[in-house]
């Protein structure tokens, strides 16, 4: 009986094939979550043998805490240069809050959900949730102080503003993951809390075009 070739991967530099295992990674949670980031399913995404992975990524719990920061960070990069092109902090405050909550985001937000939990369990990974919710504070922060400064914002701690409102945010997003109540109502709901919050007029906060 014939046995069938194994196919071989085909030569790369180390850190072509690094930054590929990487890659595979990054799709793999964005497409199945956190939890699909295996070194077999990496293996077979990557076209490569799990032996190949594990000898350029010998600590699973980093891989997956490295995708998880890889991620989020691009997500934030994004979010942010987005909000620059905003005029002033009332749009940009809207604009985050309608960008966050519209369901396009949803992958992102799984693999949120599956970090917390993940993340009792693997210490790099909860490092990395911690350093990459400090970076959200740091972009919402930053929105509400400049809207104290020149738009009316009512706060007196900025920093404890930005944490109630990702709080907010996490929790209808991650509630729509099993459509729990009327998702596409998400974004709507929390611009009335938020104006509330920040002692803004009803309506202020709302997006147009």
């Amino acid at each position: 009986m014939s046995t069938p070739l194994r196919t071989r991967a085909a030569r790369k530099s180390p850190a072509e094939r690094s930054a590929e295992i990487a890659e595979a990674a990054r799709l793999l949670a964005l497409e199945q979550g956190l939890t699909a980031v295996t070194l077999r399913a990496i293996a077979a995404r990557a076209g490569v043998t799990p032996a190949l992975v594990a000898h350029y990524q010998p600590s699973m719990d980093a891989l997956v805490a490295d995708t998880f920061a890889t991620i989020v960070a691009d997500e934030i990069d994004e979010v942010a240069a987005f909000l620059a092109a905003r005029p002033g902090p009332r749009e940009r405050l809207g604009a985050l809050l309608d960008t966050l909550l519209d369901g396009t985001r949803d992958d992102v937000t799984i693999v949120w959900v599956e970090a917390w939990a993940l993340g009792r369990r693997n210490e790099a990974l909860a490092a990395s949730v911690r350093e990459q919710m400090d970076a959200w504070q740091a972009v919402v922060q930053g929105v509400i102080e400049d809207g104290a400064a020149t738009a009316g914002f009512r706060t007196e701690d900025a920093g404890a503003a930005a944490w109630q409102l990702l709080g907010m945010i996490d929790g209808l997003n991650a509630q729509a993951l099993v459509r729990w109540g009327d998702a596409s109502a998400r974004g709507s709901m929390i611009h009335g809390a938020v104006e509330g919050m920040l002692g803004l007029e009803r309506g202020s906060l709302a997006t147009r075009g």
